[in-house]
Formats: C-alpha cells, sequence, structure tokens
C-alpha cells in the first residue's frame, strides 16, 4: 500500500489566510502541525492542529492554554536554547508520523537566516525521499533532483525560476519554456535561470546531475 500521508506546517514567519485556506481546500491533510504563533493564525482560521511544536516565546499564554486541556491535540514543548529550530523540529515530528509530503506555509519572510534554513532543510528531505514544499503569498519553492514535467493548468504562478542547490546543474534542457535551453551547464552565481515561463501546455526540465531549487512564483 502506497504511502500518501501528508502534512501542512504553520510556522511563524509571513503568513497569508487566503494562501492557507486555499491550500487546505486543494488538497487534505494528514497532519496539522502548528509551530508557535502559527498556532495563532490557525485559531483565526478556526482551524485545530494535530499538534503543536514550539517554546511558545511568541503565542500568548491563554490562547496555548485552551489547547492544553485539548486531549486530541498533542503538544511538544521545546527549550529555547536547542540545536535545531523549531520549523526542523516540527518537520522530524511529521516525518516520524509517517508523511511523504510536507507543505510548510510562514516558512519565508522576517529573518532572512530561517528562511534560507528552511531552504536548506529541503534538501534533507529531498534525500529521504520525501516531497517538501516551502508556500507563501507568491511563491512556491522546492528542490528537484531528477528530470520533472510540469503542466500549465496545475502550476498556479506566472514565472518559474530554476537556481543550482549544488555547485553546477549539468546538461539542463528546458522544453515547453519562453526561454529555452539545450544541455546547459547551470553554475552558481548566474541568474540566466530567474523569471521564465510555461508557454506549452506540458513543460519539460532535463538535466543530468545536480540538485535544483525551483520556483513558481507570481508578483503581488
Amino acid at each position: 500500500m502506497i504511502n500518501n500521508m501528508k502534512a501542512l506546517i504553520i510556522a511563524g514567519g509571513d503568513f497569508s489566510p487566503e494562501v492557507a485556506m486555499k491550500t487546505l481546500e486543494e488538497d487534505s491533510f494528514d497532519r496539522i502541525i502548528a509551530i508557535d504563533n502559527g498556532l495563532s493564525y490557525l485559531h483565526d482560521l478556526k482551524i485545530t492542529p494535530t499538534h503543536i511544536v514550539g517554546d511558545f516565546d511568541t503565542v500568548s499564554k491563554e490562547l496555548l492554554k485552551e489547547y492544553l486541556e485539548d486531549s486530541k491535540v498533542k503538544i511538544v514543548t521545546l527549550c529555547p536554547e536547542k540545536d535545531a529550530t523549531d520549523t526542523e523540529v516540527a518537520v522530524d515530528l511529521a516525518i516520524e508520523e509517517g508523511c511523504k509530503s510536507i507543505f510548510i506555509l510562514g516558512a519565508t519572510g522576517g529573518r532572512f537566516d530561517h528562511t534560507l534554513g528552511n531552504l536548506h532543510m529541503l534538501y534533507k528531505l529531498l534525500c529521504q525521499g520525501i516531497r517538501a514544499y516551502l508556500l507563501d503569498k507568491n511563491n512556491k519553492i522546492y528542490l528537484i533532483k531528477e528530470s520533472i514535467t510540469l503542466l500549465a493548468n496545475q502550476v498556479k504562478a506566472t514565472y518559474v525560476s530554476l537556481l543550482p542547490f549544488t555547485e553546477e546543474v549539468t546538461e539542463l534542457t528546458l522544453l515547453g519554456f519562453k526561454y529555452p535551453l539545450t544541455n546547459f551547464r547551470l553554475t552558481q552565481g548566474t541568474s540566466i535561470g530567474i523569471s521564465n515561463e510555461i508557454i506549452e501546455a506540458k513543460a519539460q526540465i532535463l538535466f543530468n546531475k545536480g540538485v535544483l531549487i525551483v520556483v513558481e512564483s507570481k508578483d503581488t
């Protein structure tokens, strides 16, 4: 039996209620994990998480108390001094729960070190065979280590940008894009992969070796 368990994680960064509701409407999630102030976001949307994670330095004690009294909600309390961010702990929890797809909202904006750390966390998940995405109002961000096909009617974005996560991505070929490439060696430090557009029903991202950052984005 194929494991299709999915987790939605709400972190405390920039948050769009519209994106959250649309994500919940378009998909079903086996686990909904709130991180610290992410609990406030879910509470405002009248959505009860399955788990709450954090050191709770950014969420009110009164709100947290409501969930402490709910036996259906599992709470993981962390010390402020720790070796992993609250988001990484939440991701590890989702993995322990058996989730193979993880969508993370509120993981961008604010402190850039946290945003960059969350991007690098996607690499750990990629290596474990787990599909993971960072979502915000304007972007869907994920990593790939093998060729993929994008369907235009499923990409809810104006642009598709490609950046090398590894030092280089070799033999990159883009088909069905406004700006095609053929057997191109994409290296770190170049912006040639920014702001491409899908112009056909199917668009292919083909490459031989490396890891790509894919950003499906739209302007505000």
